[in-house]
């Protein structure tokens, strides 16, 4: 079997003994928490370092911690300025200060790397496409200069980042945790706008997320998650993202589990240039999905052999719990969100699953 190119989601707040016999068996590139995983700061840091101790090397223990309403931690700890409320509020060292204060928490807790942060552009602000409030705005330059400083600071306190949701999931109508939107956006287009701020800010990103979303003028068939001809020919080969480490969305989402059965969609995922197949919480697949993962062909991942492992290398070791550092780091979130202007809440029009995980 070979799970290192998966990335795991876990059942609850403790590792259960079958998820352990299996993580250990599979050797996953990583996980990934949600909310249903946190339930105090100190459970947390025992559940990412129980993670570590089934790893000989350091494994990817990620989050989606953006700000706003996608904050899985908002159960245990204050929840910082959405990129939306940054990007209005418009001071660049309120956006620096919010990348250090995500990277500060998520360090305490045994994270390294964080699913952020979001670069599509807000094509369609008032639509259910799952964006409402994650996008830091619809100018690519606006996006750079404050996306590009969060980032960098969080960079800078030891949080590898991830930008997100190549090539351009704000042009989705619709919303991918429940169908698969489409998008008539031309290379063009996207070249003229949506690409910018990932070409733009390429050196100081880690990895790259792809979207679920399908664009006709590029691949009539595939979502861009699955597409060898965004990946490997788009994003790696004319865009020289050919380093970073390149994964799927959640690919139980509506938009891949409804269309690709028996674990096609990660293999297909790997064909077309992921590094990593990420699946969130039908776990119970995993092995099956490994299995399938060891029958592809040696050149289909030898490069991204070499990806993983450089950046297994460059992952940031655990930090020493604190309780006077996470008090400390809790009250200084408590401070930015009092100068950031609180907009209104999307939450009571949108039904999208992504601020409930």
């Amino acid at each position: 079997m070979s799970g290192h190119h998966l990335l795991l989601g876990i059942s609850g707040p403790e590792l259960t003994a079958d998820e352990s016999s299996l993580f250990e068996k599979l050797q996953p590139a990583g996980y990934i928490l949600f909310t249903r995983n946190i339930v105090s700061a100190e459970q947390t840091r025992a559940l990412t370092d129980s993670l570590r101790a089934l790893h000989a090397i350091d494994p990817i223990i990620a989050i989606d911690q953006e700000g706003g309403r996608v904050t899985r931690t908002k159960e245990i700890a204050p929840a910082l300025p959405s990129a939306n409320e940054l990007s209005a509020h418009n001071d660049m060292g309120s956006s620096a200060t919010a990348g250090i204060l995500t990277a500060d928490l998520l360090r305490l807790l045994g994270f390294n790397l964080n699913f952020g942060p979001v670069l599509d552009l807000d094509h369609h602000p008032d639509k259910q496409n799952a964006l409402r409030g994650r996008c830091w705005g619809r100018d690519s330059q606006h996006v750079i200069n404050h996306a590009g400083m969060w980032n960098r600071w969080m960079r800078k306190r030891s949080i590898l980042s991830c930008g997100k949701h190549f090539p351009a999931c704000g042009r989705a109508l619709s919303d991918p945790h429940h169908d698969l939107p489409v998008s008539g956006a031309s290379k063009s287009e996207l070249l003229a706008e949506d690409v910018i701020p990932y070409t733009a800010l390429m050196p100081e990103l880690d990895s790259i997320m792809l979207a679920h979303v399908l664009f006709p003028e590029f691949d009539p068939e595939l979502p861009s998650s699955l597409s060898p001809r965004v990946i490997r020919d788009f994003l790696r080969g004319q865009l020289g993202f050919d380093k970073h480490l390149v994964l799927t969305d959640d690919l139980d989402m509506g938009a891949i589990a409804d269309r690709f059965p028996d674990n096609t969609d990660v293999t297909a995922a790997l064909e077309a240039g992921n590094d990593i197949a990420m699946i969130c919480h039908k776990v119970e697949r995993a092995e099956d999905a490994a299995k399938r993962i060891a029958k592809l062909s040696p050149h289909v991942l030898q490069d991204s052999d070499k990806r993983l492992e450089r950046f297994h290398k460059k992952l940031p070791g655990p930090i020493p719990w604190s309780q006077e550092k996470w008090d400390k780091t809790c009250g200084d979130i408590e401070t930015l969100r009092s100068e950031v202007p609180t907009l209104d809440s999307p939450e009571s029009v949108e039904s999208s699953p992504v601020a409930d995980y």
